[in-house]
């Protein structure tokens, strides 16, 4: 006997799908992928998501047909497809990134996402495959200091999902929120929208292999912190102050969150930033404005390492606005500070990988 596609259509025709009577063809459902050899048939069916609940049943239904108005002697195999794939479990989210790294602070303006953007331009000077999400989602501020501000990521299809292809600049895989909404409007979110944006960045993005995932987290300790310790296994944290007092007091705050026994994701170091002042036409100078050694001295007292003093010039803020991190000019004090940062960060996160077990996520229980 001769089985033509015509007689597979006309049995698939026969077999209605539950959700709304209409019969496979009329429904599209069939894939272009149906294969005939002697008496073997295989083909896949499409469904709108992997857990629709009449699957089985349609199956079932369609070999049945077959069998039926074809021949009882058919072999069939029946493949399922669904237009919408799942996002990954958290535990196998980002399985292509080796270390997760999130920089906090205690309190804004201590230049957190400069020292962030130069860590992850750093990073990649040195060969390392990087990504930096901006997870400041009420100030995203990254597009900026890359000049990417224009760009907007596209969205390509990968094992049946929909991925946000990251932005690339410098060497470093970029996403904010920045990039998907009006950057002269306020964002209007509540916590639960924001959490849920910060979620899809994460899940629904094409991030590939990584050396290096740079979280360049909101001041202080938020909803998105916790989303981010929920969602991720941070390897460690590298805390970014400045010398003043009231600056250190905000990043006791940031590091006993990180510390606590639930979260237990180690403190990598402390970065000083705006460590002391040097004008252009004095570069041999150095005015601590902020006070001197806050950092060194906190670090000390919580026995972390600290990782750099950056000094407050007027290039890094320069560069940074024109988005040009200062770290791309090796020749420079700061160029010089950034890229010992990067190399300190790399030598701390080899460290605890040696020493530590992985990070786990926090689990909180609802009781």
């Amino acid at each position: 006997m001769n089985i033509y596609p015509k007689l597979i259509h006309d049995a698939l025709s026969t077999v209605r799908y539950p959700g709304n009577g209409k019969s496979l063809m009329d429904n599209e459902m069939l894939e272009d992928d149906l294969r005939i050899d002697g008496m073997k048939v295989s083909f896949s069916l499409i469904f709108e998501k992997s857990t629709d609940p009449f699957m089985k049943s349609v199956v079932k239904a369609a070999e049945a047909a077959i069998k039926t108005f074809v021949h009882p002697d058919v072999e069939v195999t029946i493949n399922t497809v669904a237009k919408t794939a799942l996002p990954p479990e958290p535990d196998k989210l980002l399985h292509g990134v080796k270390n997760i790294i999130a920089v906090s602070s205690g309190k804004g303006g201590v230049g957190k996402s400069t020292v962030t953007a130069n860590l992850a331009v750093g990073l990649a000077k040195l060969g390392y495959r990087v990504g930096l999400l901006d997870t400041d989602i009420f100030g995203p501020s990254m597009p900026k200091m890359f000049d990417v501000e224009n760009e907007r990521p596209y969205a390509e299809t990968v094992d049946g999902r929909d991925l946000i292809v990251p932005i690339e600049k410098y060497g470093v895989k970029l996403l904010s929120i920045g990039f998907f909404v009006n950057p002269d409007q306020a964002t209007l979110w509540r916590g639960g929208m924001a959490c849920n944006a910060l979620k899809q960045l994460i899940s629904e993005a094409q991030w590939g292999e990584l050396d290096y995932f740079i979280l360049d987290t909101p001041p202080g300790t938020s909803d998105i912190h916790l989303t981010l310790l929920q969602t991720l296994a941070i390897t460690g944290a590298v805390i970014v102050s400045t010398p003043q007092q009231v600056a250190l007091a905000d990043a006791r705050k940031g590091i006993n969150m990180y510390m606590n026994e639930k979260v237990n994701v180690p403190i990598l170091g402390l970065v000083e930033n705006m460590a002391w002042f040097t004008p252009a036409e004095l570069p041999n100078n150095r005015y601590y404005i902020f006070g001197k050694d806050g950092c060194k001295q906190l670090a000390d007292e919580l026995q972390v390492p600290l990782l750099a003093q950056i000094p407050l010039v007027q290039s890094v803020c320069e560069t940074g606005d024109q988005g040009m991190p200062a770290v791309l000019n090796p020749d420079s004090p700061e160029g010089i500070a950034f890229m010992s940062l990067a190399a300190k960060v790399v030598t701390q996160v080899d460290k605890r990988n040696i020493e530590r077990e992985a990070t786990k996520r926090v689990d909180i229980q609802k009781k």
